[in-house]
């Protein structure tokens, strides 16, 4: 049975700053331990099941109640939500920092950056891109369903372009709207300048997508997931080449 002293429960909390304490079966707090968690109001979670000898709640110990409202994936049972945690779904809990967190920060950040490419679109007399680009935002909210519900992509379609035509259109611009592909320039419009910073976005978007959705052998668990994502940056680029060539109706101020 290994002993967990004072100086091992101070490292485990950042001192006595966050918990909880995971306490293994094969493990047990010393008094000294025991104290300073108490003193610090740290919360001790027993994943494996509380060893025998163990303070019962209430029993002036510093464990967990019986009556837990959140599980981790750690097996650990909370009864509070540490500030270091968030949902991951339901009451299963996951450390901020967890992948699937990180990729809907990204949603997030995809959301705002589009309406921000709608708002420049708008003030450049371009209505016709800010209405593709509100079918777009209409698109990327629903990536918390697909992702929290595990609700499927399914078939995927943005503005009129099936997965192939994104692919080619993009790869081929000259071919099919007479514009070249293009290097981005500080002289081009806010609404063009909009567009490529909405691109690399998505492009970020497509990377934490994957980081959240592989397995420890690399094996992609939602391509769907990760497909919508790869032709939106195709769609971005289209729209890119599509205002340089002047294809987008514009109003006059």
């Amino acid at each position: 049975m290994a002993l967990l002293t004072e100086e091992d429960v101070r490292r485990m909390s950042d001192n006595g700053a966050r918990g909880p304490v995971v306490v293994n079966r094969d493990q047990v707090l010393t008094p000294g331990a025991k104290d300073y968690l108490r003193e610090h109001r740290v919360e001790v979670v027993y994943p494996q099941g509380r060893p025998e000898g163990a303070a019962k709640p209430g029993s002036g110990g510093a464990e967990a109640p019986s009556a837990p409202r959140y599980q981790t994936l750690f097996g650990a049972a909370l009864t509070e939500k540490p500030e270091h945690m968030t949902h991951l779904k339901g009451n299963l809990l996951v450390f901020k920092d967890h992948p699937r967190i990180a990729f809907r920060g990204w949603i997030d950040a995809l959301e705002a950056e589009i309406t921000l490419a709608q708002q420049a679109a708008a003030g450049e007399g371009c209505p016709a891109l800010a209405e593709e680009l509100e079918e777009v935002l209409g698109f990327v909210r629903r990536y918390i369903r697909f992702d929290v519900l595990d609700e499927p992509v399914g078939s995927i379609r943005l503005c009129g372009y099936t997965p192939e035509q994104l692919r080619e259109y993009s790869h081929y611009p000259e071919k099919h709207f007479g514009q070249p592909h293009f290097m981005i320039r500080y002289t081009d419009g806010p609404a063009l300048l909009a567009l490529n910073k909405l691109r690399t976005v998505v492009r970020q978007t497509e990377l934490a997508a994957y980081k959240a959705f592989r397995d420890e052998n690399g094996a992609v668990t939602r391509e769907d997931i990760l497909l919508g994502l790869n032709r939106l940056s195709s769609l971005m680029w289209i729209m890119m080449i599509k205002l340089k060539a002047g294809k987008y109706p514009r109003e006059s101020g």
